[in-house]
């Protein structure tokens, strides 16, 4: 077991920020957390994190192209790409997936929707959890998954949604995680949902390089940091660190079956 006992849930080691120092950074971190799950956003990504965890025992990876990505893909095929590395033993999931309407150049909600869907329907098909971002999205995130998703199972990473929603999400048996936005000071709306969620739904992040946490908000972001996110939840849902360390990596194993 590692120092902290916890999973990060969503980080994008991958990332060109951590171009200088990402073997350092990763030998340092496999002592500090019990493992952390890669989501890729499009093929290449998704390819380094897959060679990510081929290289260090406590990483895992996702597959799958991001919203912003989708203008990149040029027909079905990318479909074929992602069943190719979906096999993987350390591929646990589909993802990052889902929605953005806040980027006016993304692709249109049609095709966000259509591609989303897909890869929704490539996660059933080989038993795997997708990771949903849904950024200004939420009531067509919610209806998708109220309406035309069944028999897969999902975390909301980095959740941004309200509290009614967080409960149809819940009631679902549906994963919500939570990241550095959980410590910010104006992110009262995002604490109550992380007060509310049951024990055995809850996940931790970072989303490095990216929403780094209180006190380090403005710096790069980077796993070792879940640390700060489930301090502050545990002061949030009023019981301890270790507790919630437990639980949230308890959790991971469920959610993500193929992590032993």
């Amino acid at each position: 077991m590692s120092r902290t006992g916890l999973f990060d849930s969503h980080a994008h080691m991958d990332s060109e920020y951590f171009d200088e120092d990402r073997d350092q950074l990763l030998t340092f971190l496999s002592k500090e957390l019990d493992g952390i799950i890669n989501p890729g956003c499009d093929e290449i990504s998704s390819r380094f994190a897959i060679e990510l965890a081929e290289k260090y025992d406590f990483v895992y990876a996702a597959v799958g192209w991001h919203p912003e990505n989708l203008k990149d893909i040029a027909d079905n095929s990318y479909l074929d790409g992602l069943a190719a590395m979906a096999v993987h033993p350390k591929v646990v999931a589909i993802g990052e997936i889902g929605l953005d309407y806040y980027w006016q150049e993304n692709e249109p909600k049609d095709v966000q929707k259509r591609r989303l869907l897909e890869q929704i329907d490539l996660a059933k098909q080989f038993d795997l959890p997708v990771i949903i971002h849904d950024r200004d999205a939420h009531g067509d995130i919610l209806e998708i998954f109220q309406k035309e998703v069944k028999g897969v199972r999902a975390v909301f990473h980095c959740y941004s949604g309200s509290l009614e929603m967080a409960k149809e999400l819940v009631k679902r048996g549906f994963y919500l995680s939570f990241g550095g936005t959980s410590t910010y000071k104006n992110a009262a709306k995002v604490r109550d949902v992380l007060q509310y969620v049951p024990d055995d739904l809850l996940l931790f992040e970072t989303d490095s390089p990216y929403l780094t946490p209180v006190p380090y908000r403005g710096k790069r972001n980077h796993p070792g940091y879940t640390e700060l996110v489930a301090s502050n939840a545990a002061q949030v849902r009023g019981t301890t660190f270790e507790v919630l360390a437990a639980q949230t990596t308890k959790n991971v194993k469920i959610l993500f079956n193929k992590i032993k």
